[in-house]
């Protein structure tokens, strides 16, 4: 059962999408501090300041501080 393939056409300067914006919704602003990455346990995009480095599998990896839910729930009270 393999999904349909979207519906696009290739521009004449060989673009396939016009309407998608260029670049990348986590790129950095310019300083270090700004820039987002992924929690290892949920997956989720987050600011640096939001993250924890803790040591899982044998590696550190950056993970959601103090936990991925409190974190959340502390989010969606602010919103």
């Amino acid at each position: 059962m393999a999904k349909d393939d979207p519906k696009t056409a290739i521009d004449a300067g060989g673009l396939r999408y016009r309407s998608k914006v260029a670049g990348s919704p986590f790129s950095a602003t310019g300083a270090f501090g700004a820039a987002t990455m992924s929690c290892f346990l949920c997956g989720k995009h987050r600011p640096r300041a939001q993250l924890k480095t803790r040591k899982l599998l044998g590696k550190a990896q950056a993970v959601c501080a103090p936990s991925c839910k409190e974190l959340e729930e502390l989010l969606s009270k602010k919103a």
